[in-house]
């Protein structure tokens, strides 16, 4: 049948690995006789995608264009890992190739045991259709289903429909040379999201040790809840676009609007200590995102024997709200949610300097505090003579919006003969970093000994203008009371992610060789920070680097949903010469 054509696409990831580990007697310990040990891993992999798509394809009367297409994929994600050890071994050459040869028992730790098996079957399908090049429309239905879902809510369906507009063809534009695209696009559609563990709705129990009489015994207990109604979280999006190009395609770029309207948001929700579980996973609740997005590409010198230039740039901006909790409620502190203000948001007081010799009200705000100490802002009332009716407390928390203004990047490559230049950077406005080196239980702000750290500007009589607090002052734990507040930045930067340098040989240099193409070149990444706030203080790449949850020192003062600076892996700056060759 014409027009008719049937597809299959399969994919298949299979990874085994296995690996052991020998420590010898006393080594890594300040014992020498400590026992020796080895271990064994074994993990197996498997990912599998199996795709069959069904498409029907034709033109009529060379103005109406059909396409139809209808999909049927299925996928399975399998691993499994199984790890043994010993202790004791009789002899160093026998290393982790016989655990049997020790005469102490072989230990199979069940935390470093895993298996965990999700699968997801799919349903799509769509109709294009196209008039004259000039008006575009599409339409889509699509269900899934997911296994790491919950029963009866395993199953979504969700359509889309887009429209297009293509200006350009318009007669009225017909005899237009300036302009080479101008197009409309107007679409809504649904998406839908299952990134959840599997077994997320079965919850998860953990093991502890603890002592029976005068044995040893393992227990368990529930480290995880269940999640009976887990469901999908999904989204919905209106989105407004226009393309340009102008002069030859010399300027061109795209503007786009979105609002996108999320539903059953799966999210962890944590819980006190009081309830025996640390939380569990479950649709939280409703959000809105709705932002711009503006990119513009230029050719500025367009000379194929001489300078060649072109240059572009990109600009957005994204707002989200949380619109609803799923407890009906406006706030949840715990969790750091609150109704009406974005998703990822600091919930802590807000430094306004330190204490200073002579500041009135500090024995009413910080009772027993100190010249030198954290100030943070105060949102109480105030008596008739002005003096504050209570003391800094848990009400003066202010909710600190997280997001930045705006983003976007910049690229620009210059040609010139055979040599070519090209450059490609970032930039950011506004929004707060976290660092956890420099918050709490961070390594500057530990007061029970400096650990050889980097030389800290702290508040002395002689240095009142410092930037740390005294130590010595009002505590929490080892750390300066509102330590947290040292931590926070302005997340504001500009750099160059890449500089790359290159020349390409002229053919009648390596025709000679037997070559067809010959071009060196030479990379480096992050070379540059132009400006950043942070960088300016600290020297370091103002680009987070991890979880909330990923810094040992603080697990238990960021949501593991936000961004920081830890002390994980930095940016780094690296250097690349190489060469292409074409035969």
């Amino acid at each position: 049948m014409e027009g008719l054509k049937y597809r299959t696409n399969v994919g298949l990831n299979f990874r085994m690995n296995n690996s052991g580990s020998y420590t010898g007697e006393g080594v890594f310990s300040p014992t020498p006789d400590n026992m020796s040990r080895a271990a064994i891993s074994n993990s197996l992999t498997t990912q599998w995608v199996i795709e069959n798509l069904l498409t029907y394809d034709r033109t009529f009367a060379d103005k109406h264009k059909i396409n139809l297409i209808g999909m049927f994929s299925a996928e399975e994600n399998s691993f499994n890992r199984s790890v043994v050890s010993a202790t004791d071994i009789a002899r160093d050459e026998f290393r982790f190739y016989n655990l049997g040869q020790t005469t102490e028992p072989i230990v199979v730790d069940p935390a470093q045991q895993l298996y965990e098996k999700s699968g997801l079957r799919s349903y799509m399908a769509r109709a294009m259709y196209s008039y004259d090049d000039r008006y575009m429309l599409t339409a889509t239905i699509r269900r899934d289903g997911s296994s790491r879902l919950a029963d009866g809510k395993k199953w979504h369906t969700y359509p889309a429909l887009s429209a297009g507009w293509n200006i350009t063809n318009e007669s009225f534009l017909e005899n237009n040379k300036s302009i080479n695209l101008l197009k409309l696009r107007v679409g809504y559609g649904e998406t839908s999201n299952q990134a959840v563990n599997p077994y997320a709705t079965l919850g998860r129990l953990g093991l502890r040790p603890y002592n029976f009489g005068d044995q040893n015994a393992m227990g368990y207990y529930v480290q995880e809840l269940p999640g009976p109604d887990l469901g999908w979280e999904y989204s919905q999006t209106r989105n407004y676009g226009l393309d340009f190009a102008f002069f030859n395609n010399r300027l061109s770029g795209t503007a786009e609007y979105y609002v996108t309207k999320t539903t059953d948001l799966l999210m962890r929700i944590g819980l006190p200590p009081t309830s025996g579980a640390s939380g569990y996973i479950a649709n939280a609740g409703n959000s809105m995102n709705k932002g711009i997005e503006f990119s513009l590409n230029g050719v500025i010198l367009d000379n194929p024997d001489g300078l060649s230039w072109e240059l572009g740039v990109n600009i957005y901006s994204n707002k989200n709200e949380l619109t609803g909790l799923a407890s009906g409620q406006d706030r949840d502190e715990g969790n750091w949610w609150f109704v009406g203000q974005p998703i990822n948001v600091i919930y802590d007081y807000q430094k306004e300097g330190l204490w200073q010799e002579g500041d009135p009200y500090l024995d009413i705000l910080e009772p027993g505090g100190n010249p030198g100490m954290i100030k943070v802002k105060y949102t109480g009332e105030y008596n008739e003579d002005g003096t504050p009716v209570r003391q800094i407390g848990p009400d003066d928390r202010q909710v600190i919006k997280m997001d930045p203004d705006f983003q976007g990047g910049f690229n620009t490559r210059f040609s010139y003969k055979g040599f070519d230049l090209g450059i490609v950077g970032s930039f950011q406005s506004g929004g707060v970093l976290i660092s956890t080196l420099h918050s709490a239980n961070g390594y500057l702000n530990l007061l029970s000994g400096r650990r050889g750290n980097v030389d800290v500007d702290y508040w002395t009589p002689e240095n009142t203008d410092a930037k740390y607090p005294k130590p010595g002052g009002l505590t929490s734990g080892d750390n300066p009371k509102y330590g947290t507040t040292m931590g926070y930045f302005d997340a504001s930067y500009m750099k160059v992610r890449t500089i790359t340098l290159g020349y390409n040989f002229e053919q009648a240099f390596i025709k000679d060789l037997g070559l067809d193409r010959f071009r060196l070149y030479a990379t480096v990444t992050n070379p540059l920070v132009l400006f950043s706030p942070f960088h300016k203080e600290t020297g370091m790449d103002p680009e987070t680097n991890s979880y909330g949850n990923e810094n040992a020192a603080v697990t238990e003062t960021y949501k593991p949903r936000l961004l920081t600076i830890g002390t994980n892996t930095p940016a780094t700056k690296s250097f690349l010469v190489g060469f292409n060759l074409t035969f």
